[in-house]
């Protein structure tokens, strides 16, 4: 079970730590693009250390666009998502626009799209299908909404009847508020055994009872994002007791890589080093790394030749 391979140390590493798995690179469910001027508002409110943030959290990849997706091709990222989310009722639409327009300038990105609970909410979403969209994107604390608010039902019946996937900021970290938890989720899950979900960072800090979840419903998975880097450690370190459980979810096809990239305080190395410290062997670090999301996405099918 052991791994045998680098640890990546730095970026420049990343491409060996793929090759030495047999992988043709990396498969990011959890990274963020969005228009110029929200990024600009999401990075102050990250420099402030406001009050959904609770830490100091200097983003490490301040840059262009372009610059941040040419890092991510150097790194042999041959997929990743371009993940927005609104903070209030009538932006959703317009960020769908962004997002889908960005993903078809950009061949390894997944066409993203996300929703709000608003009226509009069931035809933006059934508009961003249409467009392509293949992964959504929902935040629970930011947001600042229940899962099961009633104007998102046939939204989640829509994405559960397309087999669609979201990605589900549900859990408390870093700031727990009305509705993060794992009890909302279980309860939207009741009401929509179907849905594909992905649930960020691991569900932290709840880690047992969104593995749970996994276990229970088909179609439910998890994301990696910050999860065994020393910084997301110091808050909400992963329980030991949990690592046999969350090995056969990963080679289960149900635990994905996530980085948070460009919004970490760290190298993206780190990421994939906490993943390689853990132990759980080659074979689930290529199923989190490349193989869940490329069976997910049917990447050996749609994945574009990467750029160089």
């Amino acid at each position: 079970m052991t791994t045998s391979g680098p640890v990546p140390a730095d970026d420049d590493d990343v491409p060996a730590f793929c090759r030495h798995l047999g992988i043709p690179g990396l498969a990011d469910v959890h990274v963020h693009f969005l228009p110029p001027r929200l990024l600009r508002r999401v990075w102050a409110y990250f420099d402030a250390a406001g009050p959904l943030v609770g830490t100091e959290w200097p983003i490490r990849y301040r840059w262009s666009d372009d610059d941040r997706v040419a890092h991510l091709r150097r790194m042999g990222v041959r997929a990743f998502s371009a993940l927005a989310y609104p903070h209030r009722p009538g932006m959703a639409a317009e960020l769908n626009r962004w997002t889908l327009d960005f993903a078809r300038a950009t061949p390894e990105c997944l066409p993203s799209a996300t929703f709000y609970p608003e009226p509009d909410a069931p035809r933006y979403v059934a508009d961003a299908l249409d467009g392509g969209a293949r992964v959504f994107k929902v935040h629970v604390q930011v947001g600042g909404f229940a899962p099961t608010d009633p104007a998102l039902d046939k939204v989640w019946g829509l994405l559960a009847d397309a087999a669609v996937p979201v990605v589900v900021h549900a859990g408390h970290a870093p700031v727990g508020t009305t509705h993060t938890g794992p009890a909302g989720f279980a309860a939207l899950l009741a009401r929509h055994p179907r849905l594909s979900a992905i649930v960020a960072h691991l569900g932290a800090p709840d880690y047992a009872a969104f593995l749970d979840l996994a276990e229970r419903y088909e179609r439910v998975r998890l994301d990696t994002t910050m999860a065994f880097t020393p910084f997301f450690d110091r808050f909400v370190p992963f329980p030991a007791g949990e690592l046999p459980r969350l090995r056969e979810l990963g080679l289960a096809g149900k635990v994905l890589l996530g980085s948070d990239f460009p919004n970490i305080p760290y190298p993206y190395a780190e990421q994939l080093a906490g993943l390689a410290r853990l132990d759980l062997g080659d074979d689930w670090l290529r199923a989190v790394c490349w193989d869940s999301a490329a069976a997910l996405f049917d990447l050996e099918r749609t994945m574009v030749p990467p750029v160089v």
